[in-house]
């Protein structure tokens, strides 16, 4: 990142959020049960036609899916021409989640363009960072917090004044990396964290193309709790806290590895299901008495099975998902 776009971005972390937008007119005077921190997304399609995404959207509504009271703080501009696209606006979601949106001239835009299978990734908008300064008191204190940043939209220096019962990462937009000003291609960097966030997260989620920029992450938080790293069709695997926590040797790790294997089904569509496998997962793991096998085999039936529908946030029923666990657990 060039030395003026650093200082750009550092001026714009120093302006006060703007006016805000809420789905709701009630903010409510209870705590969610899960708050999702990060940018909805405007993803521009080759015709020109644009699609919302990201993190906070897909696992929002999944969580939401499966009963989970949700909110969103995010940062953006939605409904309407902007900058010669049509958005779509978010009243859509209003009867799911609970939106705080803090204003910005554009939504955080993205473009995918593709080799062969290789894909190219460029941000041509960015809204600005997030102020978490702009949360209502109360959702600090929600139940399960997952932090999703989608493009570097949240400073981890300033995660204060959160106390959940269930810290989740989806660290991606943390590992992104472009010239801010004027957008372009994203270039992957190694994720770097303050050690006192790392300490709090109680499991992070990545992919098998992102294990590479942040394993170091990925162990410590393996050791004190949970991490994961998803293998698509191929499942995922979970790092978990050795049982007493001790080292069974000198130099040995103190966490253990466990594979989920993916199950086998008619894919219509794959939009959102790492974000799906995410939101099943940490609301499994943030339950008490549920092992690191038991959250994982519940996100890996929750997200595949979600795989034979098209649409975002789709997931099974109940029923379904006990049915393929008492198969797997047979």
């Amino acid at each position: 990142m060039s030395d003026q776009s650093e200082s750009s971005r550092r001026k714009n972390e120093r302006t006060p959020f703007r006016n805000q937008f809420s789905t709701s007119s009630l903010q409510g005077v209870k705590a969610p049960d899960y708050l999702l921190i990060g940018h909805i997304t405007a993803d521009l399609e080759a015709d020109g036609t644009v699609a919302l995404g990201g993190t906070v959207l897909y696992s929002g509504l999944a969580a939401a899916n499966m009963g989970a009271k949700v909110a969103i703080l995010t940062r953006g501009k939605f409904g309407g021409e902007i900058k010669g696209m049509q958005v779509p606006g978010l009243e859509q979601y209003a009867d799911k989640l609970q939106i705080i949106v803090q204003d910005a001239d554009v939504p955080t835009t993205f473009t995918n363009r593709y080799i062969g299978t290789r894909r190219t990734q460029h941000i041509k908008h960015w809204a600005g960072p997030i102020d978490l300064r702009g949360m209502p008191t109360h959702w600090g204190n929600a139940k399960i917090v997952h932090l999703g940043p989608v493009a570097d939209e949240i400073d981890p220096r300033h995660i204060t004044g959160i106390h959940p019962q269930f810290l989740g990462v989806t660290p991606q937009g943390w590992m992104r990396q472009w010239p801010h000003e004027r957008g372009g291609i994203v270039q992957i960097v190694p994720l770097r964290l303050p050690v006192d966030l790392v300490n709090r997260i109680d499991s992070i989620i990545v992919s098998d193309e992102e294990i590479f920029q942040c394993r170091e992450i990925i162990e410590r938080v393996g050791e004190r709790r949970m991490s994961v790293v998803t293998r698509g069709p191929e499942g995922a695997t979970i790092y978990h806290r050795r049982p007493g926590g001790g080292d069974v040797s000198p130099g040995a790790k103190n966490y253990q590895t466990v594979n989920i294997p993916g199950i086998n089904v008619k894919v219509k569509s794959l939009t959102g299901a790492g974000d799906v496998f995410a939101a099943a997962f940490f609301m499994k793991a943030a339950e008490r008495d549920s092992s690191a096998l038991e959250a994982g085999q519940f996100a890996n039936v929750v997200a595949g099975l979600s795989l034979r529908e098209v649409g975002v946030g789709v997931v099974p029923s109940k029923k379904e998902v006990d049915e393929v666990l008492a198969r797997i657990r047979s």
